[in-house]
């Protein structure tokens, strides 16, 4: 596209009408402003200004073609006539319709039939094509289409699709499979890669949720191998935090980069993304407070309970996943999972499996810190299962146990009664006119057959329930077995020491006789 020079060089020369009609400057305008209207030669004419970007900066040109191609961009080309492809071309088969084209954009895709062509154009149809500006130019122009009222997404969109393509370190293989087979770009350097990331990270719309969670913790992950400033990553961090309930697991497990590595993951990384996630939970509850109506049901904030919920199932889970590093610390254990409030978590079984792996590979805790560590669950929301395989946990200190066992059998008494009054009031209805003319023997005889009709479902509960009381009553025993024997001991060790003091005047008494 040599019409960018020309024009700057008839502008240098000043070759305008003044020294005569029709002269280089007005004729390369015209045929500028009929570039302008189509969408290829706009970027052909966009690339060539780089050559002499301060001429072309000078008459106004590479501001011209950047909103020229944010207008084409940001708008609808359904809104357009599209051209029909009705002609063949002679190198292809009869079967195969020429592309139909719209201001320099191809709007059809290959087709069987060369009299139907495909209207369709997605949302990302500019993404690559813009793709080949350097990065001044490529901000510029996204900064365009941002004031021109295009949607987040798409913007956010095309940032991805130009970070993929120069930064390889994102990817596996690093490489530029993208790209064309002819293309001299060579890989950029790691340097050069981290200070595009952060330009990429600074384009990036603020709203939630237009880019997806899994990419974030991808660009934050290079961002770390990279390198780059303190600012990027935490400006990460932050995007990521504020959807943190999108997020899945293996995506969260982000390698520790530290020099001084002491986990194999950035545990730290995830403490401060969890912070992010509760102090704008914390700031959505306080803007818009529920709203109680009858029984007790919330119109507003469920979207955030929830959100809240399924962040807590992600941190027992992350800590079923970090617990089994023994260089994992308890202060940061604990910190970690008590960020976390507990009624976000309907049912502990997930904190609980976490802690006991955790029980499992730091075998050297002390009883305070287990007991501690301990708290950090609920016992009345465990499950049946969990409940039974903690009664039977060695790992867990003897208080823990006890309050389990005691839990559950409390649990189950609950359930048996709750049993009974509902086949009470079953019985009730439906014989409404005997109950009246039944004596209190009658009712109490009924009462006993209706329990024998229950089926072998009560009696195994009422056998569980038996053997619970049984257990408990051996825990009770056998921990005060040990605090009378620890009793014990300690009156002992008084004595011998009584009698091994030849101060005491009982003791030479006893040496007189």
């Amino acid at each position: 596209m040599n019409v960018v020079s020309l024009r700057c060089a008839a502008e240098y020369l000043q070759m305008t009408e003044e020294y005569g009609e029709g002269n280089l400057v007005t004729q390369t305008e015209s045929f500028l402003n009929e570039v302008f209207g189509n969408w290829t030669d706009t970027i052909k004419a966009l690339e060539t200004c780089e050559e002499v970007l301060p001429h072309a900066e000078e008459l106004h040109i590479v501001s011209r073609c950047i909103n020229s191609l944010a207008i084409k961009a940001s708008a609808d080309p359904t809104l357009f006539n599209w051209p029909v492809s009705g002609c063949t071309d002679s190198g292809r088969g009869p079967n195969n319709a020429n592309p139909a084209f719209w201001n320099g954009i191809c709007t059809s895709t290959s087709s069987n039939s060369k009299s139907k062509p495909a209207h369709h154009v997605g949302d990302d149809w500019w993404y690559e094509d813009v793709s080949f500006l350097s990065l001044p130019l490529y901000k510029r122009l996204i900064r365009a289409v941002e004031a021109g009222g295009m949607r987040a997404e798409n913007v956010a969109g095309a940032l991805v699709f130009y970070a993929k393509k120069y930064i390889p370190q994102m990817n596996r293989q690093s490489s530029f499979k993208n790209l064309s087979s002819g293309s001299t770009i060579s890989i950029p350097s790691e340097a050069d890669q981290g200070g595009l990331l952060e330009e990429i990270v600074e384009l990036l719309p603020i709203q939630k949720g237009v880019i997806h969670t899994r990419f974030l913790l991808r660009l934050l992950r290079t961002a770390m191998v990279l390198q780059t400033s303190p600012s990027c990553r935490e400006n990460l961090e932050r995007r990521v935090g504020m959807q943190l309930d999108q997020a899945a697991l293996e995506d969260l497990l982000v390698p520790n980069m530290g020099y001084s590595v002491e986990t194999l993951y950035d545990i730290d990384c995830f403490q401060r993304i969890l912070e992010h996630f509760m102090a704008m939970d914390q700031a959505s509850t306080a803007a818009s407070p529920c709203v109680i109506v009858e029984e007790s049901q919330l119109v507003e904030g469920t979207h955030s309970l929830t959100s809240l919920t399924m962040v807590a199932n992600l941190v027992d889970v992350y800590l079923a996943e970090v617990a089994p590093d023994v260089n994992l610390k308890f202060p940061k254990f604990q910190s970690l999972a008590a960020t976390v409030p507990d009624y976000a978590r309907p049912l502990s079984d997930g904190i609980y499996r976490a802690i006991d792996i955790y029980l499992k590979a730091h075998p050297w805790l002390t009883d305070s810190e287990r007991e501690q560590i301990c708290r950090l669950m609920n016992f009345q929301k465990l499950s049946l299962e969990a409940s039974t395989h903690a009664a039977q946990n060695e790992r867990l200190p003897l208080r823990v146990v006890v309050q389990v066992l005691f839990f559950e059998q409390l649990r189950l008494r609950t359930s048996i009664s709750g049993w009974f009054f509902v086949s009470d009031n079953l019985d009730s209805s439906q014989n409404p006119n005997s109950v009246l003319s039944l004596t209190k023997n009658q009712q109490h005889h009924h009462q006993r057959e209706a329990s024998l009709e229950t089926g072998p479902g009560v009696d195994d509960m009422r056998e569980r329930v038996f053997e619970l009381e049984k257990e408990c009553q051996s825990m009770r025993e056998e921990f005060q077995k040990i605090v009378k024997a620890k009793r014990s001991w300690n009156i002992f060790c008084r004595r011998k020491s009584h009698v091994s003091n030849p101060k005491s005047p009982k003791n030479s008494n006893v040496k007189m006789h």
